[in-house]
C-alpha cells in the first residue's frame, strides 16, 4: 500500500506512482459507489477525489496560518507525509507497515532530486514546472509519467537491496590494475577520439565512467572540468539502472570459483581465458523499457477520456538519442547548480554500461540565466524583508551590476523570438520603474515585477534546453550515432577477456574472510568517505543463487536486516547531533562513528554538531547533501585547511569485550583507506 503523488495548490495531479495494492484499493473504493450501468472513473480522477480534501486542507493552512501538515496517521494506520515546494506539493503515502516517516520524507526528496535533474531551473518557476510534469500531449504525458515512476521504483529496489544506495555512497570495485588500465584507457583513447571527431556536432565530452552494475569500474573527467557531485553521480547511477535494469540472477556468469575473486586490495592475479573470436556484442543493444508492463483497467472495455493515461502505448525510446541532465558544475567564479548536459548511455553487456556527459555548445547562456536568477532573487526577498531603496540593492551581484550585461544577453538572443520578446518586454518594464528618475525605485511595487523577470529567465532557460532542439535547427544535437557505436565498440574491444570476472567481482567486490584474522568477532562493516563520496564494505549479497560466507538462508536476511536497522538508528543519532553510538541487540553490538581529519589523515578535534529538527531533510546526499554542510560547518573553525569526514559503523558478536571492538575499530578505520591497499580510494 504505497504511493506518491504532486500536486498543484488547485488539486491538479502532476504526477502520481502507486503499487498494486494502493492502486486496486482505490479502484475498489470509488469503482463501488458508481451507479448500474455507470462506467468508474478514470484512476487519475479517483485519485484527485482521494486526495484533494488534504490538498485544500494545506493551502487553507497556509493561507490562515502561514504553516502545514508534515504528517500523520489515518485511523486505518496509513501514514502519510507532505511537503510544500514552492506551489507543488509532495504526498507520500504507505499503509502496509514497510515504510517509516523518515523513509516516506527521503522518497519525496529523492523525487525532488530526480525532477531536478530531469528540468534544471525550471524546477524555480512553478507556473513553468506544472506545464513540465503535466503537458497538454497526452502521449507525452504518458511517457513522462511512465519515465519518473520508473526512476522511482529504480531507487527504491536499489535502497532495498544496495549496501551504496543505503549509504548513498558510491562503491568502487577494488581492482587496482584493472581499475587503472580503464582510466587510462578513458584518458588517452576514447575522449580524444570523440572530441576531436567532426560527428560530435559541437558536443564535448568532459565525464565518461563504466559501471558494472551499480559499482564504478573507472571514471575519468577533462582537464579543467568541474568534479561531478556524488550526489549527482548516484542520480545519474539510478537513471542508468532504470534505462538498463541489472538482473544479478539472470546475468550471473555461472558457477565460476569465487575464490578466484581477490579479496582485497593486494591480490590480483586473476587471468581470464582468450575469448571466442566469433562471439558478438550485437545483443548488449538492447532498448531500455522493452519488457515495461503497460498499464491495464480491471474491466477491459472501459475508454478511457482524453486526459486518461491508463491503456495509452507510448513509443520506446530511441535509444541513441540523449537524455538531458541538469547538474551541478563548480568553477573559480561560483557554484552553478543545474548546468545542462547531455547524458548517453551505452550497454556493453548486461550489467556492464558506458556513460558519457558532454557538455552542450549553447551551455554559457545557463550561466547567464542563474546569475540573474540569483540575483532578482535577492533583490526580490530583500523587499519582502522591507529593506527599499539603496539597502535594496546592496550584495553581489546586483541587479545595478548585471543591468548593462542583461541587456547584451537579451540582444544575444535574437529578436524573433517569442519567449525572448516577452523577456524583453518584462525587462523594459522593470528598468522603467526602478531605474527611471520619475518610476518609485525600488520599493515593494517591484516584487511583482522580480517574480515576472524570474519566470521569463526561466522561458528562456526552457526554450534553450527543454525543447530538444537547438534554436533555429532542425536536428537535436548529440553525438552522432555512429561516434556512439565507435564508443561502445572500442571499450567492449578493451574488457570482452574481463566481463565475466567483472560481473562475479561485482558481487564478491570485498569479502569478510580477508578480515576475520585481524578483527575475530566481527560480522559487518561499512566505512565511508563523505569528502569524495565512497564507501567500502564486504559484499552482502541476498539473492536466489548468490551465497555469501553468511550462506543464502535466514541467517543471511537477518544479518542485512540488522545492517540496515543499524543506518537508520546510526541517522536518527545524528539528527539528534550524536557522532558516536554503541549500542548492544541481542547477540551482536552496534558501532557507529563520524569523525573528521585533516589532509595528512591526523584525526581533528570533536565539535558539537548541529541539531536538526524532526521535519528537516533526511540525512543523506541524495535527498540533499548533508555531509557538505556538515563539512563546510565544521571548516569554520581550520580556515585554510583540507577537512575530510569519514563515517564507520561495525556489527560484532556480542560476546566479544567492548574494548577490544573499539580497538578493532580504531585499527580498522586507519586499515581501509591506507593508500598501500587502496589506492584508487
Amino acid at each position: 500500500m504505497k504511493c506518491l503523488l504532486i500536486a498543484s495548490e488547485s488539486a491538479e495531479v502532476l504526477f502520481y506512482w502507486t503499487d498494486p495494492e494502493f492502486r486496486q484499493n482505490v479502484q475498489d473504493q470509488y469503482g463501488a459507489s458508481q451507479e448500474e450501468g455507470q462506467r468508474p472513473p478514470a484512476f487519475e480522477d479517483s485519485l484527485n477525489t482521494l486526495f484533494a480534501p488534504i490538498i485544500i486542507s494545506c493551502s487553507t493552512m497556509v493561507d490562515r496560518l502561514g504553516d502545514s501538515y508534515a504528517c500523520f496517521t489515518t485511523e486505518n494506520q496509513h501514514n502519510y507525509v507532505l511537503h510544500q515546494f514552492d506551489e507543488c506539493l509532495y504526498i507520500a503515502v504507505n499503509g502496509d507497515g514497510q515504510e517509516c516517516e523518515d523513509d516516506l520524507r527521503r522518497k519525496i526528496y529523492v523525487m525532488k532530486k530526480m525532477i531536478e535533474v530531469l528540468f534544471g531551473m525550471v524546477n524555480l518557476s512553478s507556473n513553468l514546472l506544472r506545464k513540465e510534469l503535466r503537458p497538454q500531449d497526452t502521449e507525452q504525458r504518458t511517457g513522462l509519467w511512465k519515465h519518473l515512476q520508473g526512476l522511482l521504483e529504480t531507487y527504491s529496489r536499489l535502497r532495498e537491496n544496495d549496501q551504496s544506495f543505503l549509504v548513498e555512497a558510491v562503491e568502487r570495485l577494488i581492482h587496482p590494475t584493472l581499475c587503472e588500465q580503464c582510466i587510462e584507457f578513458l584518458e588517452r583513447r576514447l575522449l580524444p577520439a570523440l572530441n576531436s571527431s567532426s560527428e560530435r556536432n559541437g558536443e564535448e565530452v568532459l565525464h565518461s565512467f563504466i559501471l558494472v552494475h551499480t559499482k564504478l569500474l573507472a571514471f575519468y573527467s577533462s582537464r579543467n572540468t568541474s568534479t561531478l557531485s556524488p550526489s549527482d553521480l548516484l542520480a545519474l547511477i539510478v537513471m542508468t539502472q532504470s534505462m538498463y535494469p541489472s538482473n544479478t540472477d539472470q546475468e550471473d556468469p555461472g558457477p565460476e570459483d569465487v575464490e578466484s575473486v581477490s579479496v582485497s586490495g593486494l591480490e590480483m592475479f586473476y587471468t581470464p581465458q582468450p575469448s571466442p573470436t566469433n562471439r558478438s556484442s550485437s545483443g548488449s543493444e538492447r532498448t531500455a523499457r522493452e519488457d515495461t508492463p503497460m498499464f491495464e483497467f480491471v474491466d477491459p472495455d472501459i475508454q478511457i477520456a482524453e486526459d486518461s493515461l491508463i491503456t495509452l502505448e507510448v513509443s520506446p525510446p530511441d535509444p541513441l538519442a540523449p537524455t538531458r541532465v541538469f547538474l551541478e558544475v563548480s568553477l573559480k567564479d561560483g557554484l552553478y547548480p543545474m548546468m545542462p548536459h547531455s547524458m548517453y548511455c551505452r550497454p556493453l553487456w548486461p550489467g556492464i554500461t558506458l556513460v558519457l556527459l558532454t557538455k552542450i555548445p549553447n551551455s554559457s547562456v545557463a550561466m547567464s540565466v542563474y546569475s540573474y536568477l540569483e540575483a532578482f532573487a535577492k533583490l526580490e526577498k530583500r523587499l519582502s524583508e522591507g529593506q527599499e531603496g539603496p539597502a535594496a540593492a546592496r550584495g553581489q551581484p546586483t541587479v545595478h551590476d548585471l543591468r548593462s550585461k542583461l541587456d547584451k544577453f537579451i540582444k544575444a538572443l535574437g529578436p524573433c523570438d517569442i519567449q525572448t520578446s516577452q523577456l524583453q518586454n518584462v525587462w523594459s518594464e522593470f528598468k522603467k520603474r526602478a531605474f527611471t528618475r520619475g518610476g518609485p525605485g525600488f520599493t515593494r511595487e517591484l516584487i511583482p515585477w522580480c517574480k515576472s523577470m524570474k519566470t521569463q529567465l526561466c522561458g528562456v532557460y526552457k526554450q534553450c534546453f527543454l525543447n530538444g532542439t537547438t534554436r533555429g535547427a532542425d536536428a537535436p544535437q548529440r553525438l552522432s550515432p555512429a561516434l556512439q557505436e565507435l564508443a561502445q565498440a572500442m571499450v567492449q574491444e578493451k574488457l570482452m577477456d574481463w566481463k565475466d570476472f567483472l560481473l562475479v567481482k561485482s558481487k564478491r567486490n570485498i569479502t569478510m574472510v580477508s578480515y576475520l584474522e585481524d578483527f575475530p568477532g566481527l560480522v559487518h562493516f561499512i566505512c565511508v568517505d563523505r569528502s569524495s563520496g565512497q564507501m567500502i564494505a564486504p559484499s552482502l549479497n541476498i539473492t536466489e543463487r548468490s551465497t555469501s560466507e553468511l550462506g543464502g538462508g535466514p541467517l543471511a536476511q537477518f544479518i542485512r536486516g540488522k545492517v540496515w536497522g543499524l543506518v537508520r538508528t546510526a541517522r536518527q543519532y545524528l539528527q539528534k547531533g550524536y557522532s558516536t553510538v554503541t549500542l548492544r541487540d541481542g547477540d551482536f553490538y552496534f558501532c557507529y562513528f563520524l569523525w573528521f581529519e585533516n589532509e595528512t589523515g591526523y584525526k581533528l578535534d570533536e565539535v558539537d554538531l548541529p541539531v536538526l529538527p524532526d521535519d528537516s531533510p533526511p540525512i543523506g546526499v541524495l535527498a540533499r547533501d548533508y555531509y557538505r554542510k556538515l563539512l563546510r560547518y565544521y571548516s569554520k573553525t581550520h580556515a585554510g585547511e583540507v577537512v575530510k569526514c569519514y563515517e564507520l559503523l561495525t556489527v560484532h558478536l556480542g560476546v566479544i569485550p567492548t574494548e577490544y571492538i573499539l580497538q578493532h575499530c580504531r585499527q580498522l578505520a586507519s586499515k581501509l583507506w591506507e593508500p598501500s591497499r587502496n589506492p584508487l580510494l
